[in-house]
Parts: C-alpha cells; sequence; structure tokens
C-alpha cells in the first residue's frame, strides 16, 4: 500500500511539472531565419507565430515567389528549432524517460 502512495505521489509531481511545462512553451520563444537572415520567424514553444521579419530588400513585385521560398524556409527552420528545444526541455523533465510514440506536447 506504502508503494501505491508513493506511486500516486509521483504521479501528481509529474502533473504538476507538465503543467509548469505547458505554460512555459508559451513564453518560450524560437527564431528560424532564411536567405542570410533577410527573413526570420519567431514561433513559442507551441508552434505558434509571434513574429514574422522580411528585409525591405525583397519586398518588389519580381521578388514574391523568393521571399515565399524565404518565409516557409524560415518558419520551417524555426519549427524545426523549436521541436528539438521542447524535446530536451521533456526529456529534462522525465528525467530521460522517452514520451510515448505520438505524444505532442505542443
Amino acid at each position: 500500500m506504502a508503494d501505491l502512495m508513493g506511486m500516486m505521489q509521483k504521479v501528481k509531481e509529474l502533473q504538476e511539472k507538465m503543467q509548469q511545462f505547458q505554460a512555459e512553451l508559451d513564453r518560450l520563444e524560437v527564431t528560424g531565419s532564411a536567405g542570410g537572415g533577410l527573413v526570420s520567424v519567431t514561433l513559442t514553444g507551441k508552434g505558434v507565430m509571434k513574429k514574422l521579419s522580411i528585409d525591405p530588400s525583397l519586398l518588389k513585385p519580381t521578388e514574391k515567389e523568393i521571399l515565399e521560398d524565404l518565409v516557409a524556409a524560415a518558419h520551417a527552420d524555426a519549427r524545426v528549432k523549436t521541436e528539438r528545444l521542447v524535446e530536451d526541455k521533456a526529456r529534462e523533465l522525465t528525467g530521460g524517460m522517452p514520451l510515448p510514440p505520438g505524444l505532442k506536447l505542443f
């Protein structure tokens, strides 16, 4: 019975840590860039875009396709960086224990 109580306490502690982690993901910001920094995208830890920055030299009608490609590339860069950071933080939270396949924290 003591083992069950200890396990319940650990589950409760993990739930509290997960709630704190979710709140931290809302505050976390990661920036990705493309085109040598001509375009940058900032995402929260949950993948929500907070900011898009475009160098004025790309704001020409003839640069439309290049700009679209750079925005997509900057977003992809920020997304990959965010996923890595979240995975690292989740690993810290779970003590290195892997999360079940398919479980996403954002």
